[in-house]
């Protein structure tokens, strides 16, 4: 076999070409929009639900007194994004009003401005606005969470539950946190009359060898004993008062040691090595959260058997000055270092952000519960609660107070999804990379195929809410440009996955592995075209200068989407519904009548027209093609008489990605492995015929391919 031409400079001057078309999109940078004011008195007052009125102000980020219908103080009524600018997946910030009693009670909470993509025209604004109703009424002293309890319905639990929105459970989190800080900001500073310095957090430069037997006489560690005797005392004179009997009243029903894991010298000292580096590696990406470390050696057992890892623990709550710590497991495996006490133990992390202080004192509620009954039990509770201080040494507190950073949390209850998913990208990196010609090469390879985009589209899509879209680009882009952080990209674990492996397949691939394999929308695409031969449909088939003109469109739209961010970000979401993926993937075709249609109209085009939309119009599809610039080899295997003067390929490739040389075109090329079928077929290649049959020279009119007509000049 003669050795492969060497590549010419068409390539190279391509990629100029593209990246060109995106310094262009860039050059349209105007200045960044700035941050939302306040709203003015008079539009305030008119938000204030009677018989409430609107007081003063008392603090420059738009906190105001509210009065009672008799002019008496009675709370307070702020915005969220001035105190909890947390961004959401526009890059913008969710603002919300919030009125507080001086109780610490949710008076009112409603939404005032968003660009939450799902939202903004996909489910619509209803699901938004009704989700903020169900803080009405509630306390900031409660444990509020987001879903729906586990476990059996009447289970003793200290949380507070508010239903989320299906197919928007990252963007009704991020709400939830910008509503939650907000309020916590006020009733630390406003409701108790007093500012809190800023919290504490653990000195990295503070390091001293320590052992539990050490970290017991120091005080570094607690120890709480709450005996059956005095749990019984707690029911006596109650319907549960005779529930436990059989009893050594002496015996501890709590024996409970709390440690601080926070700062390094004590996390070294009370964990196994192993343990340490995986609780090293959780704090390299969740930096402001606080591991609390717990080991109960009691009857309590921490949790009920209906606990599920990763969420908020049923029976045990925290509070810090009157005001709940939002605790969380960390779902970490727990092995202790030599000399720890035997016991249940596990990891709970809060967020420091919330206004949890570690250096501080700070109460430990736990439940304890009986039932009376067999069938259908009632179910009572009573509060254990103990106090912990971690000694001031360990910490240090910042000088200058710090604005809250957005909450970054991985959304829970996405493991199973997570764990699919990443075998199933696994699986198709191995059969696109090592296994890429076995697969091209299998007899069965279109059913394969078809099989691996039905599961796109079902699970990634519908199921998993993975589609890919422009809004997100457009999203970093803004946070970027306005000097943001990029926490709210951890809000949708599931999608962040795919764009990891979207950008790895950048440096093996080019864009085909997102464009080809992981798109839903594409998926679809590609069956309207199988229907559409099915049906015996005619072709439609632009000529090639036309195929190279309309290949341009969607950097021209790329280009102006990026402007748009600068230019007119209150529109961004609308102009980014050139992408039909929110109609036909994120809701299903759940949608107003005319993105239905626009939808729909993309699919049937696809029957005739190949992938039309992912051809020539979708701006995520520019991007992909602009980050595959990064392709580190040309993957697909190529010979001598590719182009010259064989030209097979060229005529077969469905997307015009192969050039008159031979070379293929990757910018365009979407990884369908046809021409890999071909270049290992013996009865198709047409160099691999001429050599079976010893003989080259001119192609044989029966191995000729058809030539694509040219366009007169």
């Amino acid at each position: 076999m003669r050795a492969p031409r060497p590549p010419s400079g068409r390539p190279a001057a391509r990629r100029l070409r593209l990246a060109g078309l995106l310094c262009a999109g860039l050059a349209a940078l105007a200045g960044a929009p700035a941050a939302a004011d306040p709203l003015p008195r008079n539009e305030l007052a008119e938000l204030v639900l009677p018989p409430y009125s609107l007081g003063e102000q008392v603090d420059p980020r738009g906190i105001w007194t509210i009065l009672n219908s008799g002019g008496a103080p009675a709370g307070h009524v702020f915005q969220t994004e001035p105190l909890a600018p947390l961004p959401g997946f526009s890059g913008a910030p969710i603002d919300a009003l919030v009125t507080l009693d001086d109780q610490g009670r949710f008076i009112d909470v409603r939404l005032l401005s968003h660009n939450e993509p799902i939202f903004v025209s996909g489910l619509g604004q209803a699901p938004f606005h009704a989700f903020f109703e169900q803080y009405r009424g509630e306390s900031i002293s409660s444990t509020l969470v987001v879903g729906t309890p586990y476990g059996a319905p009447d289970a003793a639990s200290s949380l507070v539950y508010l239903d989320g929105v299906t197919k928007a459970t990252a963007s009704i989190r991020i709400a939830h946190e910008s509503v939650l800080a907000a309020a916590h900001a006020v009733a630390r500073e406003h409701l108790q009359g007093v500012a809190r310095p800023p919290a504490a957090v653990p000195d990295p430069d503070h390091d001293e060898p320590l052992t539990w037997a050490q970290m017991i006489e120091g005080g570094v560690v607690s120890r709480h004993i709450v005996t059956n005797a005095e749990v019984q005392a707690l029911f006596a004179g109650s319907l549960w008062e005779d529930d436990d009997p059989g009893v050594d009243p002496e015996a501890p029903y709590l024996d409970l040691w709390i440690a601080d894991l926070g700062p390094k010298s004590i996390a070294r000292a009370a964990l196994a090595p192993d343990t340490l580096r995986e609780l090293d590696a959780f704090r390299e990406i969740s930096p402001h959260d606080e591991p609390i470390l717990l080991i109960e050696a009691g009857r309590h057992g921490l949790v009920s058997e209906d606990f599920v890892r990763n969420t908020s623990p049923d029976l045990i709550s925290a509070a810090q000055d009157d005001l709940p710590v939002s605790l969380r497991d960390a779902d970490l495996h727990v092995e202790l270092a030599e000399g720890a006490p035997e016991g249940r133990a596990m990891i709970l992390r809060t967020d420091r952000r919330l206004g949890f202080d570690p250096s501080r004192p700070w109460t430990l509620d736990l439940l304890a519960v009986r039932e009376h009954g067999s069938f259908q039990p009632q179910v009572g509770t009573r509060t254990l609660s103990v106090q912990h201080a971690t000694p001031e040494r360990f910490f240090k507190r910042p000088t200058t107070p710090k604005p809250l950073s957005p909450f970054a949390e991985a959304l829970r209850g996405r493991a199973v999804d997570l764990g699919v998913l990443a075998v199933g990208l696994a699986g198709l990196g191995a059969a696109l990379g090592p296994g890429m010609r076995r697969l091209a090469g299998a007899p069965v390879y279109t059913p394969i195929r078809l099989a691996v985009l039905a599961a796109v589209i079902g699970f990634v899509g519908w199921w998993g809410q993975g589609q890919l879209s422009i809004v997100t680009v457009l999203g970093v882009i803004r946070t970027a440009w306005d000097g943001g952080a990029f926490d709210f990209l951890l809000y949708d674990p599931f999608s962040l996955l795919i764009w990891a492996a979207t950008i790895a397949g950048f440096v093996a691939f080019g864009r085909g592995l997102f464009c080809g394999w992981l798109c839903p929308f594409g998926a679809m695409q590609e069956f309207a075209h199988h229907l559409g031969r099915l049906l015996r449909l005619p072709t439609v088939e632009p000529s090639p200068r036309w195929d190279r003109r309309l290949k341009a469109v969607k950097y021209v739209l790329l280009a102006g989407l990026i402007a748009a961010v600068f230019l007119d970000p209150a529109r961004v979401e609308t102009y980014a519904e050139i992408e039909p993926f929110k109609t036909a993937v994120t809701t299903g075709f759940q949608r107003e009548w005319i993105f239905v249609a626009y939808a729909a109209l993309w699919l049937a085009l696809g029957t005739v027209l190949f992938k039309g939309f992912c051809r020539y119009v979708c701006p995520l599809g520019a991007v992909m093609a602009i980050g595959g610039l990064l392709r580190a080899r040309d993957w697909i295997p190529r010979r001598a008489a590719c182009g010259s003067p064989c030209q097979l390929c060229r005529v077969r490739c469905p997307y015009g990605a192969i050039e008159k040389t031979g070379e293929i075109a990757y910018s365009e090329c979407f990884q369908c492995l046809d021409c890999v079928t071909l270049h290992d077929d013996p009865r198709q290649c047409v160099p691999l015929v001429l050599a079976a049959k010893g003989r080259a020279g001119p192609l044989p009119p029966r191995l000729r391919p058809a030539p694509r007509p040219e366009p007169a000049a």
